[in-house]
């Protein structure tokens, strides 16, 4: 028996290979001789980064950047087994992880940062990038991380602005003469399942501002200096974000990309399947098993389960499905090749409670998803 382990991280709990690492127990307890394949998986948000260099056997690096709010922290950036490709991870300088929840600023959090990590891989000679643009604090359209590679943001008066969102409005002039000319020989994927455009109820600011800090007179702000932002933008390079597919994406800064840089969105979840080689192990795979701490109707517009799920169903590979927790929706899952969507939560228990027990809880309910699966 060949069982394909390969989840996402159990966000707050469990990275990626820890959750592989706890399925395997699973199955093992009731299949020690099977044969597990661990996959780690992600989608383009917290993880990813680590999860393609350890697929390829790559080397991460250390760097120096600033985080959302401006301070000085040590970054990182990987760099692929082929030794080529550079990996960049935009939570690892602006996530939503590196502030306090009390410390939120969607007014002033800034991307320079990431734009910084992509400054030093420049400088270090590389030229194909993964930019995995997830898990953002950010919602200044990536106007910061243009700034960091010498994208000048002038206001009425000549002087450039300040960081963040909330300045965007101020910007008078977008000046390119020093912005950094090695990108335009670059070549940028960028790793999302974001579809989201930069505007509008369904854009950046209504979408993902709330879980970044913005309250309602924040999310008008956000937005409507988003829209001066776009316009600005495409008085400059001649393309229109407002409602460009993707340009929403992690505060704007999908925008920032598709505007002033030779990229192509993918999502997340196909990169790290291509890098992962996962479909040379479904050629010998009975059953596959992957999850994610929260599923639901949201799953399916290209989160990982569903994008294993796919990868499986075109080798007729069944895939089951065990979350943290599962919401309504699930439905849509079941012509990706899902054959059941599970929940490792056994009783009743608070969220922090679960947190604790989660290596446990998964454990636990792989063993019992295995022995009613094959049982004959």
């Amino acid at each position: 028996m060949d069982i394909i382990i390969a989840p996402d991280s159990f966000k707050g709990s469990l990275s990626a290979t820890e959750a592989v690492e706890a399925m395997d127990r699973g199955i093992k307890r009731c299949f020690p001789h099977a044969r597990t394949i661990h996959v780690p998986m992600a989608d383009g948000g917290e993880g990813t980064m680590e999860t393609l260099v350890a697929a390829t056997a790559g080397v991460i690096k250390t760097v120096h950047a600033i985080d959302p709010l401006g301070f000085e922290i040590t970054a990182e950036y990987g760099i692929l087994g082929d030794e080529n490709t550079c990996v960049i991870e935009m939570a690892k300088a602006s996530g939503l992880d590196l502030v306090p929840k009390e410390k939120l600023a969607p007014l002033s959090a800034t991307t320079y940062g990431t734009g910084q990590l992509i400054k030093q891989a420049l400088d270090d000679g590389y030229t194909s990038f993964i930019l995995a643009i997830g898990g953002s604090a950010t919602n200044d359209g990536g106007a910061g991380m243009l700034q960091a590679l010498g994208l000048q943001l002038m206001d009425d008066k000549g002087k450039e602005i300040g960081y963040g969102g909330g300045e965007l409005h101020r910007i008078n002039r977008i000046d390119l003469e020093k912005f950094d000319e090695r990108i335009a020989s670059c070549k940028f994927v960028i790793a999302s399942d974001v579809e989201n455009p930069l505007i509008g109820t369904n854009g950046a600011s209504y979408v993902f501002g709330p879980q970044k800090g913005a309250d309602t007179d924040d999310i008008k702000i956000l937005d409507n200096n988003l829209t001066h932002w776009a316009d600005m933008v495409a008085e400059v390079t001649g393309v229109h974000l407002h409602h460009a597919p993707g340009a929403g994406a992690a505060g704007g800064i999908g925008g920032a990309f598709q505007a002033f840089f030779p990229s192509e969105m993918q999502r997340g979840i196909d990169v790290v399947l291509k890098y992962s080689n996962f479909n040379a192990y479904l050629e010998q795979a009975d059953i596959v098993l992957t999850g994610e701490g929260k599923v639901d109707h949201q799953t399916a517009s290209g989160k990982t389960p569903m994008g294993v799920a796919q990868a499986a169903k075109k080798a007729n590979i069944p895939t089951i499905i065990i979350a943290g927790s599962v919401g309504p929706g699930i439905e849509a899952l079941y012509k990706y090749g899902v054959v059941s969507v599970n929940s490792m939560i056994n009783e009743p228990m608070e969220l922090g409670h679960a947190i604790q027990r989660a290596s446990e809880l998964l454990t636990n309910a792989t063993e019992q998803i295995m022995r009613t699966y094959f049982y004959q």
